[in-house]
């Protein structure tokens, strides 16, 4: 992509992307996709997310209600929207790119308690919305041309309302031509009268105002394009230009459509316009090969993810889009074969997995349903199959490796069983007297040195490399040599504690396991390598 500049003066613009009527509509697609269009424009953007919940941040959450937590390069547990934003811009992001009600909640009470306030009566406004300013503009700088930040929920939610309000004071504070409001509202579809209503948006729009902020845009998601009629209706009940009523209707394909469809709705000339950015012609660089290769790949490949959540998509978002980026690399479509471990022990590996070019073991916590993820591991390995374990992934196909090969029959997780004879898999020693839940894993980038010849080597094509972690057990190094022993490779570790990376069987076709979470640092412009190879190895095995 083209090389940014800094806006003059070294002033940063504001993007604020509101959400209303319902939730999950997108708003996270469509920052990003806001953020990869300024980027494709020169220009140097950083996103950011605030949720308006109370936990200090997602990492206790339950994937049920929260989808997978994303971690960050320096160790922050994050929402799953912050993938979105790194997958699209390839910018990295940061501890400072989300924060939560309780966050903010909790700088503000720590700070009183430490004295910092002298004295005041601690206030909504203006101390919590100036708390969000300062969240807000933590992004900002001399190197920053463009932050967009985007508002978990919807307008009219009472926990949101701070958040509202410090949006509505950054207008006055920044000026007018330096912040750009644009709301994401449901245009339904009523199937049974055939029509398309606009009201849902009027009255979220109307919210919108009472609150003292007016869009600047409006981004209509919608199941049908809308009509030059119903947009020049919303334009007049909304108090936004014509041509600021912009369609996001469903894509067919993948999500990377969303960002070509405001190209052709105009949206990034809008925002260059308002916002008076000395922005390039647009270079949409390696996206358009990207998008030819989803639409029209060479082959296809099944692959079986078995996790304890199969049902969710969310759950494994990122371990989803680096399957497909993966496929990507090889002109491959991946289509993934989603398989309850629980079901496993029910019904069985051979019956659930039949067919499948590969299997995939990803991360995740607790001792349910764990036996069925070992037993694919040792589906996997005594069939041939390409298996690829993470984290917890690994784990499981440690503790099979040691029941089955080694001959240490009660060999366990010490998270699984405490009392187990043979801890494979145990807690690390700084980790024993920790007490409290959050935040409290190994989080974030580390370094890994890679044997030669080895199958993560040859796939990430060097010695060093720094993936994201979030975990608390490892290998258990006093059975290391009894692994090796049995022809297990310890192909990746850490230098700093001699902790164990990588897992690998050099006589299966294809068995590789990381203590890492490389689906984190996966990009469709920039396939994680172990993800490539993994799907190359299932590719190979379905021909």
């Amino acid at each position: 992509m083209p090389s940014a500049k800094s806006t003059p003066g070294g002033i940063t613009k504001y993007i604020f992307v509101t959400g209303g009527v319902v939730s999950s509509l997108g708003k996270g697609i469509t920052a990003a996709s806001l953020g990869m269009l300024l980027k494709c424009r020169g220009l140097n953007v950083r996103l950011q997310k605030f949720d308006p919940y109370l936990n200090i941040d997602p990492g206790t959450m339950s994937p049920y209600q929260h989808g997978e937590v994303y971690v960050t390069e320096d160790g922050a547990e994050t929402d799953l929207d912050l993938g979105h934003y790194e997958r699209f811009t390839g910018e990295p992001t940061s501890r400072h790119s989300n924060y939560t009600a309780g966050r903010i909640y909790h700088s503000v009470l720590s700070r009183e308690r430490e004295g910092g306030y002298l004295g005041q009566t601690i206030q909504l406004i203006p101390h919590v919305t100036d708390e969000i300013k300062k969240a807000i503009r933590s992004l900002a700088g001399p190197g920053t041309d463009v932050v967009i930040a985007e508002i978990g929920g919807t307008v009219g939610d009472i926990e949101g309302l701070p958040f509202m309000e410090a949006l509505r004071q950054m207008a006055l504070q920044e000026g007018q031509d330096n912040v750009m409001y644009i709301h994401v509202s449901l245009v339904p579809y009523i199937r049974a009268a055939g029509e398309v209503k606009t009201k849902p948006t009027q009255h979220s729009v109307g919210r919108l105002r009472e609150i003292g902020i007016t869009p600047d845009a409006i981004i209509c998601r919608t199941e049908k394009k809308l009509t030059k009629e119903l947009k020049e209706k919303i334009s007049l009940f909304c108090s936004v230009p014509h041509d600021a009523v912009i369609d996001e209707p469903d894509v067919k394909d993948t999500i990377y459509e969303v960002p070509f469809i405001f190209i052709e709705e105009g949206l990034d000339d809008l925002i260059v316009k308002k916002l008076r950015l000395p922005a390039k012609k647009r270079d949409t660089g390696p996206w358009p090969g990207i998008l030819d290769t989803i639409r029209n790949p060479e082959r296809e490949v099944e692959i079986g993810v078995v996790g304890k959540y199969g049902e969710l998509q969310d759950a494994y978002k990122s371990i989803y889009e680096a399957l497909d980026h993966g496929g990507l690399a090889n002109r491959c479509r991946v289509n993934v074969r989603r398989v309850k471990a629980g079901d496993i022990l029910e019904k069985g590996a051979a019956y659930l997995l039949e067919g499948v070019g590969g299997i995939l073991v990803p991360g995740g916590f607790g001792s349910r349903d764990i036996d069925g993820k070992i037993e694919a591991a040792r589906y996997a390995r005594e069939n041939g199959i390409p298996f690829f374990g993470i984290c917890l992934g690994l784990h499981c196909a440690l503790i099979e490796f040691a029941r089955n090969v080694c001959g240490l029959q009660d060999a366990d997780s010490s998270e699984m069983s405490p009392n187990t004879e043979s801890p494979v898999v145990c807690l690390l020693d700084g980790h024993k007297e920790l007490k409290g839940k959050g935040g409290s894993m190994r989080l974030g980038a580390y370094q890994c040195e890679l044997k030669k010849n080895s199958r993560a080597y040859q796939a990430y094509g060097g010695k060093n490399i720094r993936e994201r972690h979030r975990h608390h057990y490892e290998f258990n190094n006093d059975y290391k040599q009894h692994f090796e022993e049995n022809g297990a490779l310890f192909s990746g570790i850490n230098p700093e504690h001699d902790l164990v990376e990588v897992f690998e069987l050099p006589e299966h076709p294809w068995f590789v396991c990381c203590q890492f979470h490389p689906e984190f640092s996966s990009r469709p412009t920039a396939p994680n390598p172990l993800f490539k190879h993994f799907v190359l190895a299932c590719c190979i095995n379905t021909d």
